[in-house]
C-alpha cells in the first residue's frame, strides 16, 4: 500500500476515530469512568485539570461533567489553583477514597480511558490489512537488495495481496523467517492502536511497546487540543509484526489475567491485528502441532476470534491478520490435507545455487567493506564440497561475521585469508564426535609424572601440566 501525503493520511485517521466531545461519544458508562477517575486521583494525589486530561486521554468537556457528578456525590473536592496557576485542582474525599478502593478490587487498570469494543471493531475494519494492495512493482522494490528466486517472489506477492494465510517450509537456514518478516515493508502506512479495550465492565490492556511502535511524529500533547487530531485513546503506530517460535503455548493465544494486579492483557494475535503474525518453527512448540493448528481454524474461516473474560464471558473480536506459518519439518507430518487447503499459499524455500550463494557472499562483503576475492571464494566452495554441505542463505553472513570478529581481535582491517576462513569454518560447523575420539590420550609430553601426582592440578608448572 503506497502512502498518500501525510496530511491526507492524518485526515483519514481522524475520520476513522474522531475525538469524543461528550460522555455519550466515548461509548463508556458514567459510573465506569468515575471509577477510573477515582483510581487516578487515589494514586496520583491532588491532580489539576491538565494532569487529568493527560492521564485519561479524555477531553476536558468530558471530564468536567464527570468531575461535577463526583463532586455532587461527595466523592471529590475542588481546590483552588496552586501558586500562579489558573488550573483547578481535584482531590478525593473519604467517600471518594472508598470508591477508588472498591474500583481497584474490580480492576487494577489505571491508565488512559479504554476504547469500547464496538468502536475498536469499526477501526479495525476501516484499516483492515485485507484492503492492502500489493503489486509486482511493490515486491520488486521491497526485495531489490535481497537475493530471492523470482518463483518465490511471484508466490509471496499474490499471497500478501490477498491477505490469506501463508505456509512457508523448507530446510533450516533457507531464509524463511528473514523473508517472512521482510514482508512487513509492504505495509508502510500507519494504523491506530488502542491503549486499552473495554469489554463490558472489564478492561483489557492492549498497547504493547515491544510490538507496537509509535510513529516518530506522534505527539501526545495534542490531546489537549479538542479540534485537532484523532481520539487520543488510540496511538498511531506502524502496522504490527509479531513472531513467535518454540516458546509459543496455547495460553499465549488467550487473554492473560494477573490475579494480583487484577488486570487483563491482550493475547498475541489480538495485538497483531491489522498486521502480520508469524508462527515460526512450527512443530517445535511445547504443544502438539495439531492442537496449535486447530486453534486457528475458526479465526481463519470466520475472520473472528473468540476470547473469554471474567468468569466465562465469551466475546468475538475481529481477526484481521496475515498469518504466516514457517517450518523446517515435513508439512504433511504436521497437518493433514484438509487443514493445508485452508492455508491457500504454500511456499517452499530451498537451498541455494552456487550463483545465488555468490551473490549473497558479495553483498555481505560489501556490508563489511571486504574486498571480494575469487580465490578465497573458490576455497569456501571447496569446503562445502569436501563436507557435502548445502549452500544456505544464512551462512555467508555468519561465516563472514566470524572473520570480521577475528580481524577486530587482531586489530587489522577486514580481510579474508585462507587461515581465517578455515578458522571461521571450524568455529561455525559442528562435527559428530565418536566416543573414542571424544577423549583422546594426551601427548606424552603433556602427561603428568605418575610417581609424583600434584595435589592441585591447577598449580602444576609448565613442564608438568595436564593438556
Amino acid at each position: 500500500m503506497r502512502n498518500d501525503t501525510l496530511t491526507s493520511e492524518d485526515e483519514t485517521i481522524r475520520q476513522v476515530a474522531p475525538r469524543p466531545r461528550n460522555l455519550a461519544e466515548t461509548g463508556l458508562a458514567q459510573d465506569f469512568l468515575c471509577d477510573l477517575l477515582a483510581k487516578h486521583c487515589y494514586w496520583g494525589g491532588i491532580l489539576n485539570q491538565q494532569q487529568l486530561v493527560e492521564r485519561t486521554a479524555l477531553a476536558w468537556p468530558v471530564l468536567e461533567g464527570l468531575l461535577n457528578f463526583m463532586r455532587t456525590s461527595g466523592c471529590i473536592e475542588v481546590l483552588s489553583p496552586h501558586d500562579s496557576s489558573t488550573l483547578l485542582r481535584y482531590a478525593l474525599t473519604e467517600r471518594g477514597r472508598n470508591l477508588a478502593l472498591d474500583a481497584q478490587l474490580k480492576s487494577g487498570y489505571v491508565g488512559y480511558a479504554p476504547v469500547p469494543l464496538a468502536l475498536y471493531e469499526r477501526v479495525v475494519q476501516a484499516q483492515s490489512i485485507h484492503k492492502n494492495v500489493v503489486t509486482h512493482q511493490d515486491m520488486a522494490r521491497i526485495f531489490a537488495d535481497i537475493v530471492i528466486r523470482e518463483s518465490v517472489l511471484n508466490q509471496l506477492g499474490p499471497a500478501m495481496h490477498s491477505g490469506r494465510p501463508i505456509f512457508v517450509y523448507g530446510p533450516p537456514g533457507t531464509g524463511k523467517t528473514y523473508i517472512g518478516m521482510h514482508l512487513l515493508g509492504l505495509l508502510a502506512d500507519s494504523i491506530l492502536i488502542p491503549h486499552a479495550l473495554a469489554v463490558g465492565d472489564y478492561i483489557v490492556q492492549f498497547f504493547d511497546p515491544s510490538i507496537h511502535h509509535p510513529l516518530a511524529t506522534a505527539n501526545t500533547s495534542d490531546r489537549l487540543m479538542l479540534d485537532e487530531g484523532h481520539d487520543p485513546r488510540f496511538i498511531r503506530c506502524h502496522r504490527p509484526a509479531v513472531i513467535t517460535g518454540g516458546e509459543l503455548t496455547l495460553d499465549m493465544l488467550e487473554l492473560a489475567h494477573d490475579p494480583t494486579t487484577k488486570q487483563y492483557f491482550a493475547p498475541l494475535q489480538l495485538k497483531a491485528n491489522n498486521g502480520i503474525y508469524m508462527v515460526d518453527d512450527l512443530g517445535r512448540q511445547r504443544v502438539e502441532s495439531t492442537d496449535l493448528l486447530n486453534r486457528w481454524i475458526v479465526p481463519l474461516e470466520q475472520k473472528l476470534d473468540y476470547l473469554t473474560v471474567g468468569s466465562g464471558t465469551r466475546f468475538p473480536v475481529s481477526f484481521d491478520v496475515v498469518l504466516i506459518f514457517s517450518t523446517n519439518l515435513d508439512p504433511l507430518a504436521l497437518a493433514d490435507e484438509a487443514f493445508l487447503r485452508r492455508l491457500g499459499y504454500k511456499v517452499r524455500f530451498d537451498v541455494l545455487t552456487k550463483e545465488e550463494y555468490e551473490a549473497i557472499w558479495k553483498q555481505v562483503c560489501r556490508k563489511h567493506a571486504i574486498a571480494f576475492d575469487a580465490t578465497t571464494f573458490r576455497s569456501i566452495l571447496d569446503l562445502y564440497r569436501r563436507e557435502d554441505r548445502p549452500l544456505l542463505p544464512c551462512q555467508p553472513r555468519d561465516l563472514l561475521g566470524l572473520i570480521v570478529d577475528q580481524c577486530r581481535y587482531e586489530g587489522v582491517a577486514n580481510h579474508i585469508t585462507n587461515e581465517r576462513l578455515t578458522c571461521a569454518w571450524n568455529s561455525y560447523f559442528v562435527r559428530p564426535v565418536t566416543a573414542q575420539a571424544a577423549f583422546p590420550d594426551p601427548p606424552a609430553h603433556c602427561k603428568p609424572d605418575s610417581q609424583f601426582p600434584p595435589s592441585n592440578p591447577l598449580s602444576m608448572d609448565k613442564e608438568n601440566r595436564i593438556c
